[in-house]
């Protein structure tokens, strides 16, 4: 008796999410499928590979051998299809998560070069915080984050996507100086719109005014858009990345501030587990990176 591709993927998925249901979950199949699949793959191979006990799953001594054998098929498998050079082979998933910065700048061009090369891969969107995505991808929900450090942990697959400034702008109403730069004082007469708390930004923000003395109020917002269009409607300044202010910028709706301190730039990379991670993860974190670049190489400078 023979074994599959799909009774392969079965197996290597339960052993890296520790769950059926998950299984399911990433192969876009019920439970009971994913059960069928390991039934035969264990009777085409005459061996127990994993024991079920009150919802947890452990391989056995035979399935962790077992285990390396697989991934390599599955690898050999990616590799076969990349030599024909017919990417449109490829179906099923990616699982991507992205920070709302780059929701707002450069996704969308990055979508239409990935579907142009993987036409039957469907992604599955994840718009979050980078703490999140980070949480997201070391426990297999995502394939693929694009996001921005620090990180607490680090990951086996990786591509620079750049360096993001941060920079002050503020309605053209408000009440600021524009021909000299400005003072702790003078922002701090304005409601300062900040990331939310817990994350580098906002640190950095509260410890700036916290040594300068200063009595600022800051409103912390999970939501960079949200902040974006309180600024834009007079309700404070705000740190927001040059990238996502550019159209505002433009139009005038908001002016950059000639404060002479700002938060450190946003490092973002595209991170993946290179261990478990298919060719078409791989490819698209690349994909990511050259969007990224030629998006940067076009950017206004301010």
């Amino acid at each position: 008796m023979s074994f599959t591709i799909k009774q392969l993927e079965a197996f290597v998925w339960i052993a890296d999410i520790g769950s059926f249901r998950g299984a399911a979950e990433r192969l876009n199949t019920t439970q009971p499928n994913i059960s069928a699949r390991i039934a035969a793959l264990e009777s085409a191979l005459n061996v127990s590979l994993m024991t079920r006990d009150a919802g947890s799953v452990r391989l056995t001594a035979k399935g962790r051998d077992l285990l390396e054998h697989a991934r390599a098929i599955l690898r050999q498998t990616d590799a076969l299809i990349a030599a024909s050079g017919e990417l449109g082979l490829y179906d099923g998933a990616l699982r991507l998560g992205v920070t709302e910065m780059i929701m707002h700048t450069w996704l969308r061009d990055f979508m239409r070069a990935f579907r142009e090369e993987f036409p039957k891969i469907s992604v599955e969107l994840t718009v979050d915080m980078s703490a999140r995505l980070e949480e997201d991808l070391f426990s297999h929900r995502i394939d693929l984050a694009l996001q921005n450090g620090p990180f607490s942990r680090s990951a086996t697959g990786t591509a620079a996507l750049g360096r993001y400034p941060l920079i002050w702008v503020a309605s053209p109403n408000l009440d600021l100086a524009t021909d000299r730069p400005l003072t702790v004082d003078d922002m701090a007469r304005h409601p300062i719109l900040t990331h939310a708390r817990g994350t580098r930004q906002h640190e950095e923000v509260l410890a700036h005014f916290r040594a300068e003395r200063s009595n600022a109020h800051l409103v912390p917002s999970s939501n960079l858009a949200a902040g974006k269009q309180m600024a834009v409607d007079s309700m404070g300044v705000a740190a927001l990345p040059a990238a996502m202010v550019s159209k505002e910028l433009a139009s005038n709706a908001l002016r950059q501030l000639n404060y002479s301190w700002q938060p450190d730039d946003l490092d973002f990379v595209a991170r993946y587990d290179a261990h478990t991670a298919g060719l078409y993860v791989q490819r698209a974190a690349n994909l990511a990176s050259q969007v990224a670049l030629t998006y940067q190489r076009n950017a206004p400078l301010y």
